[in-house]
């Protein structure tokens, strides 16, 4: 991958126009959604005469995941069992975890022909120790672990004026701390075998778009996007894949999800997130089974963002315009200030993945 933060030349710097175009492509790289590849879309035209013939390529380190060994929290139930599902269908060994026994005998029904490659653990990913001793426990049983997909997550629904502090803590603790801990337990056990393997969470369009109607969650949603984006330039001289799943609606009980609220985060009481709460029942979304197969399908790819929906291309396009728009035109950074801005945020790779996927996509409509 290209080093997208080296500083413009000096040349660019004394001249006003050179600069805003430097400050505007970086901003787009930095808008960190599939915003930026819809942008650089355009620059190929669906009837153009000059398709590529061939596009950019990274390292994937899960190209081929036969015999591999994943650990899916939540994978009990919804977007996880069907990550799950998708897996054990490719080959691969999986642990799940469950916090209900009822859902783990119903997951156990989709999963009983891939025999002695599922186990399946009880525990609570804000539970550091527990989390750990969940990784030894996939250790011993499978003798390694390659993939750490931090799937399990909570709903907190209505606007972020009406959430109590035990919504946000509640909230936050399991989808943002939840996905810390599986990092910091596994990242270190798929590092040591040195074969390869892939950092996957599961955040959501409400990580990339902000939620008026469900601002705790959409907080906790863009934290795992921000994660993952960090993580993936952090490794991404490594033999490690970084994966953030931004699903649309998909069927799943994510709605209940509250069964398993701590009594001192209000467990059992409707709280003030009520309003706006999604509608019970069916709802009318993807199958978890595609949405696993999507994710597998990302993990081969190594993409960065795996996305299940195109209808909200142009609340994408606007976000990454209206972020581009607000750039001011009276500053003049000085050569010091743009290498020092650089140089704190490190290696990035939105270009080099905008590019890729940019290209992937004209070719898929050539």
């Amino acid at each position: 991958m290209s080093d997208d933060t080296t500083p413009p030349p000096r040349s660019l710097s004394r001249s006003g126009t050179s600069r805003r175009r430097f400050l505007e492509g970086t901003a787009l790289a930095a808008v960190g959604t599939s915003a930026a590849a819809l942008v650089g879309a355009q620059a190929t035209p669906a009837g153009s005469a000059s398709k590529p013939t061939s596009c950019p390529t990274i390292a994937t380190p899960m190209k081929d995941v036969e015999g591999k060994v994943a650990f899916i929290t939540g994978g009990n139930s919804g977007i996880g069992l069907g990550i799950a599902r998708a897996f054990v269908d490719a080959g691969m060994k999986v642990v799940i975890t469950y916090r209900t026994k009822s859902n783990l005998d119903e997951a156990m029904k989709y999963l009983e022909s891939a025999g002695n490659r599922v186990h399946a653990v009880s525990v609570d990913v804000t539970d550091r120790a527990a989390m750990d001793k969940a990784a030894e426990e996939t250790v011993k049983v499978f003798g390694k672990v390659h993939v750490i997909v931090n799937n399990a997550g909570v709903a907190v629904v209505g606007g972020l004026s009406k959430a109590s502090f035990e919504d946000w803590d509640w909230g936050m603790g399991v989808n943002v701390n939840g996905v810390f801990n599986g990092i910091r337990s596994f990242l270190p056990r798929i590092q040591s075998h040195g074969e390869g393997g892939a950092v996957i969470a599961t955040s959501s369009l409400a990580g990339l778009l902000g939620h008026g109607t469900a601002g705790v969650y959409t907080a906790s949603k863009f934290a795992v996007v921000g994660m993952m984006e960090a993580l993936r330039f952090e490794l991404a001289d490594t033999n490690i894949g970084v994966n953030c799943f931004c699903p649309g609606i998909v069927n799943t009980n994510i709605s209940a999800s509250a069964r398993n609220r701590p009594a001192a985060a209000g467990a059992g009481t409707p709280g003030p997130a009520t309003p706006g709460r999604p509608p019970r029942g069916p709802m009318p979304g993807m199958d978890a089974l595609e949405a696993g197969q999507r994710v597998l399908k990302g993990m081969r790819n190594n993409d960065l963002y795996i996305l299940t929906t195109p209808d909200f291309e142009p609340d994408f396009r606007a976000r990454g315009e209206a972020i581009l728009a607000s750039l001011p035109t009276d500053v003049t950074p000085t050569d010091a200030r743009i290498a020092v801005g650089h140089a704190i945020a490190g290696k990035m790779t939105y270009i080099a993945e905008r590019d890729r996927k940019v290209c992937e996509r004209a070719t898929r409509k050539a």
